[in-house]
């Protein structure tokens, strides 16, 4: 059968033959035993269903073994045989070139080049997950395949629900992940009802198609260094970062180093991925022993060099040999998984990776306190560290959160702040988010290297000219972007797809955009796919994140995550995802998303700067009225821009007259 047969089949009526579970491929690890005997035997009849009856015996022992052993159902037999990578639009059976884009996409994520655990369909963060088994990827794939332009597909957390007559102007998918009950979002929640098979977490972009490898990851973290260096008025160069996490999106850390140009130390436990990047060249080297590593950075710092070092290992023993050796850590942060912290997203100093992965199954319990342990430790050598000068971060991954719940030396001394700031509150909330500069991004659908190069120098050329007449408060972050730009191709930051990432606000994004459609009209390119990372200006409200500079009481509320979806839909986005989950995790946040497709037409030229204006301004405007003195610049720009945005404005209340009471 050829790839677009085996598309439009489907869940085969034929079973296809059990594959051998392939050991050189990096794999989730196992789930702990969580459900009793009653809800096991449920998790197998939800399985069951996506079945023709007649193979049902054959498939149960075999789906009970997938659930003893990994503690879910991923239904390995259904894998296809086909390579998953984003082909070229064109060769995707469809009626509707949309869902062709969402079907490129979806391969995307699931490219081995880009996946952390493709057998799993988990794409990073370690429980990101496109979906939850194999028969779903099937039957999204053949719904895709056979819808037109006057149906939306339905995907309730990785299950396709159905296809549903709508009209044309309508999103063709709408994407829902992990939307549990409040009261039911605890950790051990995501655990059971993922095991039942019946919701899964998306993360941010990888339950929503839009994930496009470490790239935007590394353009995030490369103007966060570049920002952070400027809080302590220091050139990166010769300059020490110090982190850890190299799996999904962490992995990007060291090439975000190498672009600011400071010595960046990244520690990561698990050697496959480490060897990962290290083939992949987003490390330049690797180091297993601690003492070598202290060496290292001695000579680098001395010789002021830029470059990248992957410590095999550890991050709490890196942050102590340092401390011991003297070794000045000028920013230090963590990427870690630590919004997943008992089931791979951080793992317990002093055992190694094997040990904690058996510990982690069979004593999960053990495990939690050993975790714990670890954290009071890496607080402590934090703290012993930033005592000297260093200045420590939360990259929003949940560290001050989850080492604050083991009882870790993090607070303040109010008792009820965090000692160390979140970089949005410090930086990207201030510097970015406020003033509405965010990820944006695109795939060129053709799958062309040189339709790539096109769109890098038209956003270029399109950046230049709105900097001409920008206000002296965004010059910096227009510089930093247009430079990232100049450099994307020479960085090699392409992973999967062809796809670009740059931080843009809604009048670069809206002209950008509108710039690609007409290519597209003129011949000069071929069909784009914009989206952005869920990390942004109005897409998600994560208090400990995202919204964590909001100071007006508003940070626990998801009202501007569900409006911005809600918005998203009617003014003309392809497809929208709602997630609860990201990198804070379960129960911590709620972010939205969109793809949008641009095929050269008039239609397309309309739903850009309806829904990009919008995507925007809708977060500019919640976080001018939390009193954030650049978003109210910023939405005073825009309603000067646009006669018919009218947004309500904060009346400032002066404080002496508070502290008068």
């Amino acid at each position: 059968m050829t790839f677009k047969d085996q598309i439009l089949e489907g869940i085969p009526n034929q079973l296809p033959e059990p594959k051998p579970f392939d050991a050189s491929i990096n794999h989730a690890p196992k789930r702990k035993a969580i459900l009793s005997d009653t809800e096991t035997k449920l998790a197998l009849k939800n399985a069951l269903r996506y079945f023709d009856k007649k193979h049902h015996s054959t498939l149960l022992p075999e789906f009970k073994t997938e659930l003893e052993a990994y503690g879910r159902i991923y239904m390995y037999r259904f894998r296809p045989d086909y390579k998953i990578y984003a082909r070229p639009i064109s060769e995707y059976p469809a009626q509707s070139k949309q869902a062709a884009a969402i079907m490129l996409m979806i391969q995307n994520n699931l490219d081995y080049a880009v996946a952390q655990h493709p057998h799993e369909l988990i794409t990073y963060g370690g429980n990101g997950g496109v979906f939850s088994n194999w028969a779903q990827y099937l039957l999204t794939m053949k719904y895709l395949a056979e819808m037109n332009d006057q149906q939306t597909l339905t995907m309730y957390s990785g299950h396709p629900m159905g296809v549903f007559p709508s009209h044309k102007d309508a999103p063709r998918v709408v994407v829902t992940n992990g939307m549990m009950i409040p009261n039911y979002s605890k950790p051990d929640d995501w655990e059971k009802f993922n095991a039942l098979g019946v919701t899964q977490y998306g993360q941010m972009t990888a339950g929503s198609y839009m994930y496009i490898g470490p790239q935007g990851i590394v353009h995030g973290t490369t103007i966060t260094a570049l920002n952070a260096f400027r809080k302590i008025k220091k050139d990166p160069k010769g300059h020490l970062f110090v982190t850890s996490g190299l799996g999904g999106m962490s992995g990007a850390q060291p090439k975000a180093g190498n672009i600011a140009g400071c010595i960046t130390v990244c520690a990561e436990v698990n050697p496959k991925i480490t060897q990962v990047r290290l083939d992949q060249g987003w490390i330049d080297e690797k180091i297993t022993d601690l003492e070598q590593l202290v060496l290292r950075v001695t000579k680098a710092k001395a010789k002021k060099e830029t470059v990248s070092i992957a410590y095999l290992g550890n991050i709490v023993d890196v942050w102590e040999a340092f401390d011991q050796a003297n070794i000045h850590i000028d920013i230090g942060s963590d990427q870690t998984s630590l919004h997943n912290p008992w089931a791979g997203g951080y793992y317990p100093v002093g055992i190694t990776f094997d040990e904690a992965n058996l510990m982690m199954a069979n004593s999960p319990e053990l495990f939690k306190e050993k975790v714990q342990l670890t954290l009071r430790r890496h607080a402590t050598a934090i703290n012993k560290h930033t005592a000297k000068g260093t200045y420590f971060f939360d990259y929003g991954n949940a560290f001050l959160l989850e080492a604050s719940r083991a009882g870790a030396d993090i607070m303040a001394e109010n008792g009820i702040d965090f000692r160390y700031p979140s970089y949005v509150q410090d930086i990207m909330g201030p510097m970015c988010f406020d003033y509405g500069f965010g990820p944006f991004r695109w795939v060129c659908a053709s799958g062309k290297p040189e339709d790539l190069a096109k769109t890098d120098q038209i956003a270029c050329n399109v950046l230049e000219e709105i900097k001409k007449h920008s206000p002296e408060e965004i010059q910096q972050q227009m510089a930093d972007n247009i430079q990232w730009i100049k450099g994307a191709q020479d960085n090699k930051l392409v992973v999967g797809s062809q796809a670009r990432i740059l931080y843009a606000d809604a009048e670069g994004r809206m002209k950008i955009a509108e710039a690609f459609n007409q290519a597209i009209k003129n011949g000069e390119i071929d069909t784009i796919i914009l989206g952005r990372d869920h990390h942004d200006v109005s897409g998600t409200d994560s208090p400990y994140r995202e919204t964590s500079n909001i100071y007006d009481g508003s940070r626990f509320t998801a009202d501007m995550a569900i409006q911005n979806v809600i918005g998203d839909s009617f003014r003309g986005a392809t497809w929208v995802s709602i997630h609860n989950g990201g990198g804070v995790g379960w129960g911590e946040v709620i972010n939205g998303g969109f793809g949008m497709v641009l095929d050269g037409s008039i239609e397309a030229s309309k739903r850009l700067k309806q829904m990009l204006f919008w995507d925007v301004n809708n977060g500019i405007s919640r976080r001018s009225w939390a009193r954030n003195d650049e978003a109210i610049f910023a939405i005073k720009r825009a309603m000067d821009a646009e006669p018919n945005l009218k947004v309500t404005l904060p009346n400032l209340v002066d404080d002496d007259l508070l502290n008068s009471l």
